[in-house]
This record gives C-alpha cells, structure tokens and sequence, in this order.
C-alpha cells in the first residue's frame, strides 16, 4: 500500500503510522526486499526516500492525533475495528476502512471520485463533490426582535473596526 502511493510520482508521499516498533520493522524490511520487484522502483525509492516516513507513536490515540496532523490525502485505517477510529479523524481526504480496503481500489473502482485535497489541505478543503459545481446562495432572515438582538453585537464588532456605516446600520435596527 505504501508502494501504491509512492510509484504515482517522485513528490508522493507515503506515511506509515504505528504504535508496534516490530511490525514497524518488518515493513521496512519488505520495503527493501520488495522494491527491486517493482516495475517503477526508482519513482518509489526517490519518493519513499524523500518524502516517506515509518512514525512510531506511543499509542492509536496519539496514531489519530499525527494522521490528523498530516491531514493525508488518502488516509487508511488499517486496523481491526476502523470505526471505533473514524470519529476522531478531522482532516484527510478520504478515509479507507480496515485492512482489506486498500487506498488502490479508491483510485479505479471504489467511492465517489479521486479529486481529493493534497498535501494537507484536507486540513480545510474538502474531496470533489456535487455543492462544487451549483451555485448557492445564503439566505438570512431576522424578525424585528432577532434584529434587534444582533444588532447590539454587530454594533459593536463594526465599531471595533471603526465601520461606523456598518454600525448606525445594525443600531438603526435596535428597539
């Protein structure tokens, strides 16, 4: 899975998260063992080389709070029960539940796209999706006494940027 993400180009990046030093160890070892089988090796080395990271924390919880962080691309929880997990992931693109959910499949045949936010902007930004291309209006509406109430803060937030129009505004609304 780490290769999947790699061999896509040499800026890829490819993270393994875990608090297991031993199963840490082991992928490192079939990094180096499995590599040269690799029809696009050398994209994959210079990527795992420069961008990749096998990060040992001190627990899941502390897994979750890195991966947040990260705010990945693709983001695979690999773990037993990936839904005791998934309320505490805030940023990643799109989210692969459990060991036989590889990120592969979300790249040909599974979810709704692959437009999906890179390099840690799923930190603010979401996947492609449907709101992306309808436009959208807000509609506010206030009665008399809701006016009347926001306006005593927008008054004072206007005058607190010295926008005197925005604020004889909002109080001209005030009862």
């Amino acid at each position: 899975d780490l290769f999947s993400q790699a061999e896509h180009d040499e800026d890829a990046q490819s993270i393994l998260v875990s608090p297991d030093a031993a199963f840490l160890d082991r992928v490192a070892e079939s990094i180096a063992k499995l590599l040269p089988t690799m029809e696009r090796a050398e994209i994959i080395r210079t990527s795992l080389e420069g961008r990749g990271a096998l990060i040992q924390v001190a627990d899941m919880a502390q897994a979750i709070i890195v991966a947040n962080r990260i705010a990945p691309e693709h983001l695979e929880l690999s773990v037993a029960d990936p839904e005791a997990w998934l309320p505490e992931i805030r940023h990643a693109g799109a989210i692969f539940m459990g060991r036989y959910t590889a990120e592969a499949l979300g790249d040909y045949v599974a979810g709704p796209n692959h437009v999906l936010p890179t390099s840690g902007t799923a930190r603010f930004s979401s996947p492609l999706g449907v709101y992306d291309f309808q436009k959208r209006s807000s509609i506010i509406f206030c009665s008399p006494d809701g006016a009347s109430e926001l306006g005593k803060s927008a008054s004072v937030l206007a005058r607190g940027e010295s926008l005197t129009a925005h604020a004889r505004s909002a109080e001209y609304r005030i009862k």
